[in-house]
């Protein structure tokens, strides 16, 4: 019975996390700016980009470690990275969380 509790509670997180779709033009400036790198395979300024998104709290669909990639959105005022982010999976879909990894929403074409 706790098992269950446990990936019930579990499910109704990665739920929550995962709120849906964000269509392309409705992204910030700063997103559809790395976006266009990442299509046009550069520049990047950060570092840390390109490094894997493990998905610890299953926020995202399970995939095997190293399915996922991160890539650091600008965030206006913020003196380090912040807190945004477009998660890129393997298979070709994008993600974008401006809450440090609480919530995703899948980027669409409009």
């Amino acid at each position: 019975m706790r098992a269950l509790a446990a990936a019930l509670l579990l499910a109704c997180s990665a739920a929550l996390a995962f709120s849906g779709e964000v269509r392309l033009a409705n992204l910030p400036p700063e997103a559809r700016d790395t976006l266009g790198r990442l299509q046009s395979h550069g520049p990047l300024p950060y570092a840390r980009d390109g490094g894997v998104f493990v998905n610890r709290e299953a926020r995202l669909p399970r995939q095997p470690r190293g399915y996922y990639r991160e890539y650091t959105v600008k965030t206006p005022g913020a003196r380090d990275r912040g807190p945004r982010r477009i998660i890129v999976g393997r298979g070709g879909e994008y993600y974008y969380t401006d809450d440090h990894y609480r919530t995703f929403r899948r980027i669409i074409e409009p």
